[in-house]
């Protein structure tokens, strides 16, 4: 009876914890368990006493407030103010930027599946799917990328002019202005659909509609400035663009040494309060072409005559292009992606105070103007360029695959090469559910801060990994730059969106994380603005019930860690669907662990977390696998749940999981205290390393889903500019594949013959001619096989050029900073 009391309170604390019941209830349930063996008159009374005393003691102190405070909650209170820096006020408007959605429900430990699935996913209203089909197919008609990027390093006039025309710079300006007024999902899906073609005409259109003039006055401009600005923008007749970024300030934006002073100046003929700028800015996109300058700079106020501080902060300001003094117009070049980038300078330049956007009453408001504007800007523009050209490459690739043959096979049979395919295919999954969810959330009314990072950071990513990838597999076809090469200049501009809009090294070591950590974990903020408080009594009443919010909440994820990891998630309440439950399982088991590993490493470097990137880096990883595995098993659920998919998802799942094991791994082998280290790998791994990468067949079957086509190839490449009109390469390798196919039972015959010495003619016509006289092959096949073996000859051509032409085409010329956009 002893043991069966032990094992009672025992069971009692473990069910308890696992679902997270309240202080009281586990103390009401272990007292009654104590209660009714002590009834019983069977167990030992020094036993008893033992046990029940120490509980009746802790339990006590736990839920009598006024000692639990005295004795728990202060001293930990006065520790925890030490080790914990008060966070700045950058750092604050930055938490306070986003607001939290599915990544907090990861965060907590335990999803809610239902949530999920239940969450209507928006479709593109008649008018959006109109715009796509219409005036962005006839865009992408446009686009020559070698005259592009080769010729001209610029977009045509002609394509200039359709972009005005059509008001593809304003997306998101709403049609009171004169915009289009469009959801996030249509942005996302025209920016992937142009982007799939052209990357500098993808840049073109995203910066207008990201972070920029439009989208800030949208927000926080005077009436008076949406008035003029708005509509001229929608329409093109401005061409805007943004300087944040300078040579001493980077990623690091809020030290930018650009900065404006408060003074009277003349303007128009006129003496106005106004401020005289003195700037320095780089990589600044559109700015060669732009009619209307953004900046941020940090405003001073000497004198006094805003009435305030001295140092009034950063603020942003609109500065027409032709105002004196202002330095714009030449080119930087980008990787050979020339799409308008180049710099903004200007020195003791002055402009009236209403130039700032929101007016004077906003001077000081830019560090929160930005950030606010930018978390939504991230969760789309980037990731939907990048899922654009993943998406590319997967039909290129796979397509090519297929066509391209040696040893009389195609390459895309051989296993060296089905790895590449199936990572192309896997990732570039991931990339377009990621970049989807994203985008719906900012419809649903989200500023997705920490997703947007995760999809910016991922997206750009994968899109890189696809495109090495695609390079491998297309050997020299990819690597000969010309009107015939679709995937060369992708493969060189790759590291552009991996830099842009917060270097990707910088956004997993730092933002990811170092974000998510405060706004998305249920407790911490909370301790921080309790700890914060001045007066001494409500600092402490407030911290005391947090502390132990957070404290049930890490216990609860031990337990749910430990019991997930050891019956392979089958405690967790998850989806009943036989296909998908496993896969809800482990991510239930995952999400608990790494609640516990964040949890434990907060708690361990406290406030020196922040310089401990490395550590910060794999937990945001963590968190980023368990985001993108959401959103896969999102888009399967919404697309019906296609069995013919299976593979795909099951090879980027077992992929993105693997990398989470890696990640939660390489936290704890790292951790400083080893005690502590090996308690959370067996509360986490309490199994061992159990997750393995996709095995080879997995691999295959995905890779052969990517050379054949399919609905579910269809699936994973829809959106993209696939049209052969003019010869577009791609369009027409597409419309080449099931010819291919079709011949491939004559090839096998062909190649029968010729290895058993039936037809000895050299060269392909010599041969046709005599697998015809040897009735190997009808005239008929022969004529369908010779056709096939004419295109496949030239899509599998590179470009060649006249040496002169070559070197006259790199020889500087005058007009070279010259532009057609005007």
């Amino acid at each position: 009876m002893t043991t069966m009391m032990l094992l009672t309170i025992f069971a009692i604390s473990l069910v308890c914890a696992f679902i997270g019941t309240r202080l009281m209830t586990w103390t009401i349930l272990t007292a009654a368990a104590l209660a009714l063996f002590a009834f019983t008159g069977e167990v030992n009374g020094l036993v008893l006493a033992l046990v029940a005393l120490p509980f009746a003691a802790v339990a006590a102190v736990l839920n009598y407030l006024p000692w639990r405070r005295q004795w728990l909650s202060e001293p930990f209170l006065a520790a925890y103010r030490k080790m914990t820096p008060s966070l700045s006020d950058t750092e604050r408007v930055a938490l306070e930027a986003g607001t939290v959605g599915w990544e907090g429900e990861l965060f907590a430990g335990r999803p809610n599946w239902k949530s999920l699935l239940k969450r209507r996913t928006p479709e593109l209203s008649l008018e959006e799917r109109a715009f796509l089909d219409g005036p962005v197919e006839e865009f992408c008609h446009l686009l020559k990328q070698w005259e592009i990027t080769h010729e001209e390093a610029d977009l045509s006039e002609e394509a200039w002019q359709f972009l005005k025309d059509n008001r593809f710079f304003g997306m998101i300006i709403p049609k009171e202005y004169g915009g289009l007024g469009f959801s996030a999902l249509a942005h996302r899906a025209v920016l992937q659909k142009v982007s799939s073609i052209s990357a500098v005409a993808g840049s073109t259109i995203a910066v207008p509609n990201s972070l920029g003039p439009a989208e800030l006055l949208l927000h926080y401009g005077t009436e008076e400035q949406k008035k003029y600005y708005l509509p001229r923008l929608a329409k093109g007749e401005e061409i805007p663009c943004f300087g944040l970024t300078g040579p001493t300030a980077g990623s690091d934006a809020t030290s930018i040494p650009d900065f404006g002073i408060v003074c009277k100046g003349e303007w128009q003929g006129k003496e106005v309060l106004g401020m005289r700028l003195t700037f320095d800015k780089r990589y600044i996109t559109l700015a060669p072409v732009a009619t209307v300058v953004g900046l941020a700079f940090r405003l001073y106020d000497p004198d006094g005559l805003l009435g305030g501080q001295e140092d009034i902060g950063i603020s942003l300001a609109l500065v027409p292009h032709d105002t004196p003094g202002l330095d714009i117009g030449r080119r930087h070049m980008p990787l050979n992606i020339p799409f308008q980038n180049g710099p903004i300078r200007g020195e003791d330049i002055f402009v009236p105070l209403d130039t700032l956007i929101g007016g004077a009453a906003k001077a000081g408001h830019g560090w929160r103007m930005l950030v606010e504007s930018l978390s939504v800007g991230r969760a789309i523009s980037l990731p939907s360029s990048g899922t654009g050209g993943a998406k590319l490459a997967a039909l290129t690739t796979g397509a090519y695959a297929r066509i391209r043959k040696q040893f009389n096979m195609p390459i895309g049979r051989f296993e060296g090469v089905e790895e590449a395919l199936a990572r192309i295919a896997g990732l570039t999954y991931a990339a377009s559910a990621l970049s989807k969810m994203t985008a719906v959330a900012v419809d649903q009314g989200e500023r997705p801060a920490v997703p947007g990072a995760i999809a910016k950071y991922h997206a750009t990513e994968y899109s890189r990994r696809v495109i090495t990838d695609a390079m491998d597999v297309h050997g020299g076809k990819g690597v000969i730059l010309g009107p015939k090469n679709y995937l060369g200049r992708a493969w060189q501009g790759a590291p552009i969106w991996i830099t842009v809009e917060g270097a990707n090294i910088l956004t997993r070591s730092m933002m990811i994380f170092g974000q998510g950590a405060i706004r998305c974990h249920p407790h911490v903020l909370k301790e921080l603005e309790a700890a914060g408080l001045s007066d001494s009594t409500e600092r402490l009443n407030r911290f005391d019930k947090v502390l132990f919010q957070h404290i049930g909440f890490t216990v609860r994820n031990a337990v749910r860690s430990f019991i997930l990891g050891l019956s392979f998630g089958r405690f967790a309440a998850v989806p009943n669907d036989r296909e998908t439950a496993p896969y809800y399982r482990k991510l239930s088991r995952y999400s608990a662990a790494f609640a516990l590993t964040a949890d434990i490493t907060m708690l361990t470097f406290g406030g020196k977390l922040k310089q401990k990137e490395s550590i910060s880096g794999r937990l945001a990883d963590a968190l980023s696998q368990l985001y993108i595995c959401s959103a896969m098993l999102k888009r399967f659920e919404d697309q019906g749940r296609p069995a013919a998919d299976q593979p795909v998802l099951s090879w980027a799942y077992d992929d993105a999981i693997w990398s989470l094991q890696v990640a939660l791994r390489g936290v704890i082998d790292n951790f400083p205290n080893r005690a502590m280290a090996a308690v959370l790998r067996m509360l986490v791994f309490p199994l061992g390393y159990r997750e393995r990468r996709p095995n080879d067949r997995l691999t295959h079957k995905t890779a052969q889903l990517l050379i054949t086509p399919s609905e579910t190839r269809d699936r994973l490449t829809d959106g993209i500019y696939k049209s052969a009109a003019a010869g577009h390469p791609v369009g027409v390798m597409e419309q080449l594949l099931p010819q291919v196919i079709a011949v491939e039972p004559l090839e096998r015959k062909l190649n029968k013959a010729l290895k058993k010495g039936d037809i000895t003619g050299l060269g392909f016509d010599a041969v046709l001619k005599q697998a015809v006289e040897k009735a190997v092959l009808t005239e008929a096949e022969a004529e369908q096989l010779e056709a096939v073996q004419r295109q496949v000859m030239d899509i599998i051509a590179v470009d060649e050029f006249d040496a002169e032409l070559l070197k006259a085409a790199h020889r500087p010329r005058p007009q070279a900073l010259t532009s057609n956009a005007a």
